[in-house]
């Protein structure tokens, strides 16, 4: 068994949703999770607008990119399926969030040793 664990953007987590379920996997984990990548941030698009003499009105953009330290608000999802369908599961995710920009997400795949059913006391892949 593996889970594979992907952060994508906020948006994207109902189309991510659908094509999972397209795919035969309905039985997902979602939280909300904050992070940022190691893309570096780019001061050229404000000192443009210094250097034209252009009045720059808008505090919070600026604010967002002057200030690449913080924290960008992601989606977090895990499925935990068959060794044998974790390609189908990481095509699904990336089909749908790939639009090649910075951001676009990350995925993992991680080993599951086991999983338990809690109601029934299944073990193994039965449990999933």
């Amino acid at each position: 068994m593996k889970e594979v664990m992907a952060v994508i953007r906020m948006e994207m987590i109902n189309k991510t949703k659908e094509a999972l379920l397209k795919e035969g996997f309905p039985a997902i984990h979602c939280k909300k999770v904050m992070g940022r990548g190691k893309q570096k941030v780019d001061f050229t698009l404000i000192e443009k607008f210094i250097a034209d003499g252009i009045e720059y009105n808008y505090p919070s953009a600026a604010e967002a990119i002057s200030e690449g330290h913080r924290l960008i608000p992601k989606r977090l999802i895990s499925v935990v399926v068959k060794d044998e369908e974790v390609k189908k599961v990481v095509d699904a995710i990336i089909s749908v969030n790939s639009k090649g920009k910075p951001g676009d997400g990350k995925v993992f795949v991680l080993p599951v040793i086991d999983s338990i059913r809690v109601r029934t006391g299944e073990t193994g892949e039965a449990a999933i």
